[in-house]
C-alpha cells in the first residue's frame, strides 16, 4: 500500500490501536516515579534535587534522541524504527528493576526514555501521510487521551501493586508488556515507502524548521507551558500535595489518579470536538491564545493559596493541567504546517522542545526548592518560590507567542 493513499478505515483502527498500547506503556514509564518517589526517596536517600534528577533523566534521554529520530522516521518509516527503540526500552525496565544505586537508576531511567521516544512521533509521522488533516487532529488528541490512560494507570494501580509485589516487579512486568507491543507493531503496522521524490541525497534538513516563523513563535510554550505541565503530571503535583497540602502518599497517588482521569476526559473531548471546530474556522493559534490564560490564574491560585487549599488541592491541580491541554494542538498544528516528507523531522524537532522543557522544569523545580531552603525559607514557603517562578516563565512565554504570531 502506498503511503501516499489513505488507509482503509479498518486498517486504519488496527494501526491506531497497536501504536496506542505501546504509547499507553509509555507514558506509564514516564509518570511512574510520581507514584513511587516515596518509596524511592526512603529506600535511597534521595533529596528534592536528586528526585527532579531522576525524572527528568527519562526526558533527558528523551530529547537526546528526537533529532536523529526525526531524520530516521522520514527515512526508514514508523514500524522499523519504533521497534528498534522499544528494545532498548525493554532493557531500561529490566535495568532499573535490579539498580542498587542513585546511579543506576538514573542510568536505567535515560535508557527509559530513549526507549520510548519514538512511541508518539512514529504514529503522527505515519498518520501525516495515511490519514486525512481533521483525522490527523482527532487520532493526535485520541493518542493524548490513551497517555493519560496511562497516567492513571501509574497512580492507584501501582500504588496498590507495590505492596503486592514490590516495585522492582512491576518493572520487569512492565519490560514484558513493552516486548508484546513490538510484536503487534511488527504484525500490524505497515511498511514504509518513500515518496517517489525522496532520496537520500535529497531528504530535507533541519534548517526548514528551525527557519520557519511559525516554528519559533511556539518554540517557548512548547517549553514551558506543554513541557511544564508533563513535569507538573507526572512529579511536581505529587510532592506538592504531600510536602505542601499535607496528604499522604496514598492520597497524593488517589490525586494523582483523579488529575489523570480529567486529563483522559479533556482530550477525548477535545478528540470529538477538534474537527468541528476547525470546520467552523477556530485555529489552533486562536485557541491557544484564547485558552491558555485560565492555566495562568489556576497556577497563580495555587502558589498564592499554598498549604490553604488543603483536601481541594489535587481538584486545582486538576483543572490546572486540564487548562493547559489547549497548548498540546500545537503538536499536530506544525507536523501539518511542513510537507509530508518533512514531517517527521517538524513533529521531532518539536518534540525536542518540548522534552527539554520537561527535564528543565522538572530538575530545575528541585534545585529551586533546594535552593530556597538553604537560603533559610520554610518548606511551603520553598515549594511556593519554585513553581510561582515556573509560572513566571510560562507567562513570559505566553507574550512571546502573542508577540511572534502577529503578521
Amino acid at each position: 500500500m502506498s503511503t501516499s493513499t489513505a488507509m482503509a478505515s479498518r486498517q486504519a483502527i488496527a494501526v491506531f490501536a497497536v501504536f496506542a498500547f505501546a504509547y499507553f506503556f509509555s507514558t506509564l514509564i514516564r509518570a511512574i516515579t510520581a507514584t513511587l518517589a516515596p518509596t524511592l526517596v526512603t529506600e535511597f536517600a534521595l533529596n528534592a534535587r536528586d528526585l527532579g534528577l531522576l525524572a527528568g533523566g527519562y526526558f533527558l534521554g528523551f530529547a537526546a534522541m528526537q533529532l536523529p529520530l526525526g531524520s530516521w522516521l522520514d527515512r526508514h518509516g514508523p514500524r522499523k524504527v519504533i521497534v528498534l527503540f522499544l528494545t532498548l526500552a525493554v532493557a531500561g525496565c529490566v535495568a532499573f528493576s535490579m539498580a542498587t544505586s542513585f546511579v543506576g537508576l538514573l542510568a536505567a531511567r535515560v535508557l527509559c526514555g530513549v526507549g520510548v521516544c519514538a512511541c508518539l512521533m512514529a504514529p503522527l509521522t505515519g498518520y501525516r501521510r495515511w490519514f486525512a488533516p481533521a483525522s490527523q487532529i482527532r487520532a493526535n488528541a485520541w493518542m493524548l487521551m490513551v497517555g493519560a490512560f496511562g497516567m492513571v494507570a501509574s497512580t492507584l494501580p501501582v500504588q496498590w501493586l507495590v505492596p503486592l509485589v514490590g516495585w522492582r516487579a512491576v518493572f520487569v512486568g512492565l519490560g514484558a508488556l513493552v516486548a508484546l507491543a513490538m510484536l503487534l507493531i511488527v504484525w500490524l503496522v505497515p511498511q514504509w515507502e518513500r515518496a517517489p521524490e525522496q532520496t537520500d541525497a535529497a531528504t530535507p534538513g533541519y534548517a526548514e524548521v528551525w527557519a520557519s516563523r511559525y516554528f519559533r513563535s511556539l518554540v517557548p510554550l512548547g517549553f514551558f507551558s506543554y513541557g511544564g505541565l508533563v513535569a507538573m503530571q507526572t512529579l511536581w503535583a505529587a510532592p506538592w500535595m504531600v510536602k505542601v497540602a499535607g496528604y499522604t502518599p496514598l492520597q497524593a497517588a488517589t490525586g494523582l489518579f483523579w488529575i489523570n482521569v480529567a486529563m483522559l476526559l479533556a482530550f477525548w473531548l477535545w478528540g470529538l470536538a477538534m474537527p468541528a471546530l476547525a470546520r467552523r474556522g477556530l485555529t489552533v493559534e486562536r485557541m491557544i491564545a484564547l485558552g491558555l490564560p485560565l492555566s495562568f490564574l489556576v497556577l497563580a491560585i495555587i502558589v498564592i493559596a499554598g498549604s490553604e487549599l488543603s483536601t481541594a488541592s489535587a481538584a486545582v491541580w486538576a483543572l490546572f493541567c486540564v487548562s493547559c491541554t489547549v497548548g498540546s494542538f500545537a503538536q499536530p498544528a506544525v507536523g501539518m504546517a511542513f510537507r509530508a516528507e518533512l514531517a517527521g523531522r517538524a513533529l521531532s524537532a518539536f518534540n525536542l522542545v518540548i522534552f527539554c522543557g520537561v527535564f528543565a522544569v522538572q530538575w530545575g523545580v528541585g534545585l529551586l526548592i533546594d535552593g530556597f531552603q538553604a537560603l533559610g525559607w520554610a518548606q511551603v514557603a520553598a515549594y511556593q518560590g519554585a513553581i510561582g517562578v515556573y509560572g513566571l516563565c510560562c507567562l513570559a512565554s505566553y507574550a512571546y507567542f502573542l508577540w511572534a504570531k502577529r503578521p
